[in-house]
């Protein structure tokens, strides 16, 4: 039963979540062949200020992006 986890930023549609799930799926059953029924998806959404990259989250890069300071 493969189980895969991905970490993504909050803001993306159902629908963008739902498409990234099929595609997780059909890979799985792909590549390794795996039971359609035991593919397992795990999404976790973050904020912006709980990721960083740099010493930045990217709550705090957006804000700079928006005050033209970035």
């Amino acid at each position: 039963m493969p189980i895969i986890e991905v970490n993504l930023l909050e803001g993306r549609s159902p629908e963008d979540k739902e498409r990234l799930i099929q595609a997780l799926t059909d890979a799985a059953v792909t590549s390794i062949a795996a039971p359609r029924e035991s593919v397992r998806i795990i999404l976790r959404e973050m904020p912006p200020g709980h990721f960083a990259v740099g010493g930045q989250s990217f709550a705090a890069k957006a804000a700079k992006a928006v005050s033209g300071d970035g």
